[in-house]
């Protein structure tokens, strides 16, 4: 395997000195190793002079017969160590609306490293957040805190957003360039169906600073509802900044809280169902989202 490799790199880079760079070995291990093939075979792979070095006819056909071969060698060799590792296999991940673009970087670092894993997507609706990630429908999900569930794992803070109110077109509120957190007393907002209230107070809180209660509008199940209520002026809702740009209706209108927290975002695992697959998941989404120094 390892002269194979040797000859199939300098096929590719046409320069011993570099072929041996790119293996870690010296140049005349190179070159000692297509003599031996060549001896082998009984016909040089390669012409070679003192300023240039190209592949024979008969290292061409040998290149082309040999690649496609190694490759699955190798890409069987790294299935092998997956399943071993624990790597192989499906990871379902969810998500609340367009926030897998946010971590497109996660994903594609993720599979880069483990070729042999699978991604399948499922949608978080806000209204419920934790509902699959508990059920065990989910191995991951990304999600807004806090989250206090004791079962339930939480990595660091991805990334923060700004909270705006979702509001129709034609609401009071509209055309304001922002408002504060006492505003939302004057407000109806949607209400959801089972999320806990620490994390539904990121968004739609219960009271505002001063006490005033904020009163509850419709009962919404999907994202999809909430949009609904709001477009038709039913209620309002808080949202993170992605929404201005993911949901441009021309029926809704969104306004910064200037004085709200800006919510915080993290990956999110069952304790007990640390798969390997999950920590190969948790150490690519903290290797992708590193500051880069």
């Amino acid at each position: 395997m390892r002269e194979i490799e040797i000859f199939l790199v300098a096929a590719e880079e046409l320069h011993f000195s570099r072929t041996a760079e790119r293996l870690g070995i010296s140049p005349a291990r190179v070159s000692q190793t297509i003599k031996k093939q060549e001896r082998r075979i009984g016909a040089p792979l390669f012409d070679r002079t003192t300023r240039v070095v190209r592949l024979s006819p008969l290292g061409e056909q040998l290149y082309q017969a040999l690649k496609s071969g190694h490759r699955q060698i190798e890409q069987g060799i790294a299935a092998a160590q997956a399943a071993a590792d624990g790597t192989a296999g499906t990871l379902t991940l969810g998500t609340t609306g367009p926030y897998s673009l946010r971590i497109k970087n996660v994903l594609d670092l993720f599979l880069a490293r483990h070729p042999d894993a699978r991604l399948q997507h499922r949608e978080i609706q806000p209204a419920s957040p934790l509902d699959l990630i508990k059920s065990g429908e989910l191995d991951v999900a990304y999600l807004w805190l806090p989250i206090r569930e004791p079962e339930l794992t939480v990595g660091p803070v991805s990334h923060t957003s700004e909270v705006m109110l979702m509001v129709s077109a034609d609401h009071p509120y509209a055309g304001r360039d922002s408002i504060c957190l006492e505003d939302l007393g004057d407000c109806v907002v949607v209400e959801g169906q089972s999320i806990p209230l620490h994390m539904e107070e990121v968004f739609n809180p219960r009271h505002t600073p001063s006490g005033r209660p904020v009163r509850r509008g419709p009962r919404v199940t999907t994202w999809q509802e909430a949009l609904s209520v709001v477009s038709s002026g039913q209620a309002t809702a808080g949202v993170t900044a992605e929404a201005v740009d993911f949901y441009p209706w021309p029926s809704l209108a969104f306004v910064p809280i200037r004085d709200a927290p800006r919510s915080r975002w993290a990956f999110v695992w069952r304790t007990s169902d640390e798969t390997p697959l999950v920590r190969a998941f948790v150490r690519a989404a903290a290797d992708a989202l590193r500051p880069v120094k």
